[in-house]
C-alpha cells in the first residue's frame, strides 16, 4: 500500500516547508515538491499542517488504583488518542511490592496484547527496589526494550520507594543506560497534611489541592536532581506543576546538569480555583493537583526556555460514580484526570494560536522530545525518510467545542467542557495504515504494536 499525501505544511521540531510526503508500506520514502510519484491512495493536503504523530509518554490504561481501575482500557484509550492526533502513547507497569518486575509485565501484558489500537510502550514503575529486582534491570533494558524506570516519591506503603533504594535503582539503571521517571512529591508531608485536615473535619476537593503544597513538590524535586547528579542517571520528572519545582531544575542548571522535566497540557490551562466548586471539583482531582495561575506563567516559560521538554496528560480517568467514592473524603477520591484526546488541539489552540509558543516548539514538546528521550527517534518522532509514517494532517482554522458527548475516551464527564479550540486533527496516519479520517476509526484493536525503545542517551 502507497500513500502520497500532497500540497501540505511539513511541520517538524526544526522546519516549516510546503512538500508532499510520499509513503511505501509503513514508512517515509520520499519527501519533497511536487514529487512525481503515483500511488495506491493520494490526499490532498493543502492548507493544512502535517506533522508528525503526537507522542503522549505518560498515560495509565486500566490501571488497578485505589481499589477501583482507569476506566479507559488499552482499545478505547489508545484509539481516543488516535482521534486526537496521539498515535504512540507510554504506559505505566507498576510492579507489586514483593513480586518480580517480570511478573508485573505479563500482567500489562495480559492487557495490552492485542487490544491497542494505536502504539504504546512501557515504562516499569519500580516500587520494591531490592537484590532480585535489581538482577532484572539489565534483561528490561536490552531484551525486553524497556528503558525507562519510573519511582515514586509518594505514596507511601504502595509505590514509595527510599532514598536508599532511589539511590541504588538509580545505579543499577545507569549502568545498562536506562533512565530514571519520578514522582516528585514529598510523600510524608503530604500524608501528614491529609491526615491533620481530615482530624479537622476537612473533607472537600479543595483540601486535597492544600494537602500538596507547592513546596512538597519543589522539595522532592530538588532532592531527587541531587541524588541524580551523584548517580550520573538521566533523571527525568514527571507531571511537573509549579514555579518552586521548576526553580530546583534551574538551579540543577548551574552545575551543568540535565534534568529532563514533563508537565501536562492541564497544568498550562487550568488552575485550582477549580477545586471551589464543592464536590464538582473531584472532576480535576489529581496528584500533583491543579496551580496557580503563576505556576502556568512559569510553565509557559518554561517550555520555551527548553527547561520543560515535554507536554503529556497522565491520562488516568474515571466514571463520575467511580470519583464518587470520596465524596465524603477527599482522601478516597481516585486520582486522574481523562486528556488523552485533548492534549494536541488543546496545546495548539492555547500555545500556538495565542502565540505562546511556535509550531516548531509545538511539535517539539508534543512528539519529538519524548521520542529522543525515550529512546525511539527518529523511528516516531519525526517526518523523515524512512521514520515510520505516523502523522496528523492538521486543519490550524477549524473550531469546535470539546465536549463528554462528542470525545472517545471511556469517561461519562469531560475537564474541558464546552472549551472551544481553534485547531482539528483531521486525518491521522500510523505506520503508512489511515487510521483516523472524517471523525471516523478505520482499523480495530489489535492494530497497534508494542514499541520496543532503545538504551537513552540522556540528551536530546
Amino acid at each position: 500500500m502507497s500513500i502520497l499525501i500532497k500540497n501540505g505544511r511539513v511541520i517538524t521540531a526544526t522546519d516549516d516547508y510546503v512538500a508532499d510526503v510520499y509513503i511505501e508500506g509503513e514508512i517515509i520514502k520520499a519527501i519533497g515538491a511536487n514529487l512525481n510519484i503515483k500511488a495506491d491512495q493520494e490526499i490532498d493536503a493543502k492548507g493544512k499542517l502535517v506533522m508528525p504523530g503526537g507522542i503522549d509518554p505518560h498515560v495509565h490504561l486500566d490501571m488497578p488504583f485505589m481499589g477501583t481501575y482507569s476506566s479507559d482500557n488499552y482499545e478505547t484509550g489508545t484509539r481516543a488518542a488516535l482521534f486526537g492526533g496521539t498515535t504512540t502513547v507510554i504506559d505505566f507497569i507498576l510492579q507489586t511490592q514483593g513480586k518480580s518486575l517480570q511478573s508485573a509485565l505479563q500482567e500489562w501484558k495480559g492487557r495490552s496484547d492485542n487490544n491497542a489500537v494505536g502504539d504504546y510502550s512501557f515504562h516499569m514503575a519500580v516500587t520494591d527496589f531490592n537484590e532480585d529486582t535489581k538482577k532484572e534491570i539489565q534483561h528490561f533494558i536490552e531484551v525486553e526494550g524497556i528503558t525507562s524506570f519510573k519511582t515514586f516519591m509518594a505514596y507511601k506503603g504502595a509505590l514509595m520507594i527510599d532514598d536508599r533504594q532511589m539511590v541504588g535503582l538509580m545505579q543499577e539503571v545507569k549502568k545498562h543506560g536506562g533512565l530514571i521517571n519520578v514522582h516528585a512529591t514529598n510523600g510524608d508531608m503530604i500524608d501528614f497534611l491529609i491526615a491533620k485536615h481530615k482530624s479537622e473535619g476537612k473533607l472537600s476537593p479543595l483540601y486535597h489541592y492544600l494537602s500538596q503544597p507547592e513546596v512538597t513538590e519543589a522539595e522532592a524535586s530538588s532532592r531527587f536532581a541531587d541524588l541524580a547528579d551523584y548517580t550520573g542517571c538521566p533523571g527525568y520528572i514527571v507531571h511537573l506543576t509549579c514555579e518552586g519545582a521548576l526553580n530546583a531544575v534551574r538551579f540543577a542548571t548551574r552545575r551543568n546538569q540535565h534534568v529532563f522535566v514533563e508537565t501536562c497540557i492541564q497544568y498550562l490551562i487550568l488552575d485550582a480555583s477549580l477545586y471551589e466548586q464543592n464536590f464538582e471539583g473531584a472532576k480535576w482531582v489529581m496528584s500533583p493537583p491543579l496551580r496557580e495561575k503563576k505556576d502556568q506563567e512559569t510553565l509557559w516559560a518554561g517550555l520555551n526556555q527548553g527547561l520543560v521538554n515535554v507536554v503529556a496528560t497522565d491520562h488516568c480517568p474515571f466514571m463520575w460514580e467511580q470519583k464518587l467514592m470520596g465524596k465524603d473524603d477527599f482522601s478516597k477520591i481516585p486520582n486522574g484526570h481523562p486528556a488523552i484526546e485533548n492534549r494536541m488541539e488543546l496545546l495548539f489552540s492555547e500555545g500556538v494560536n495565542k502565540g505562546r509558543i511556535t509550531l516548531n516548539k509545538y511539535v517539539e514538546v508534543a512528539s519529538t522530545n519524548a521520542a529522543k528521550i525515550f529512546g525511539m527517534f527518529p523511528k516516531k518522532g519525526t517526518i523523515a525518510i524512512e521514520s515510520d509514517a505516523d502523522i496528523v494532517i492538521f486543519d490550524p482554522n477549524e473550531t469546535h467545542t470539546l465536549s463528554a458527548k462528542t470525545h472517545h475516551m471511556n469517561v461519562d464527564y469531560s475537564g474541558y467542557e464546552g472549551w472551544e479550540v481553534k485547531g482539528k486533527v483531521k486525518t491521522v496516519l500510523l505506520r503508512g495504515q489511515v487510521v483516523i479520517d472524517n471523525n471516523e476509526c478505520k482499523v480495530s484493536k489489535g492494530y497497534g504494536q508494542f514499541v520496543k525503545r532503545n538504551k537513552v542517551a540522556g540528551k536530546i
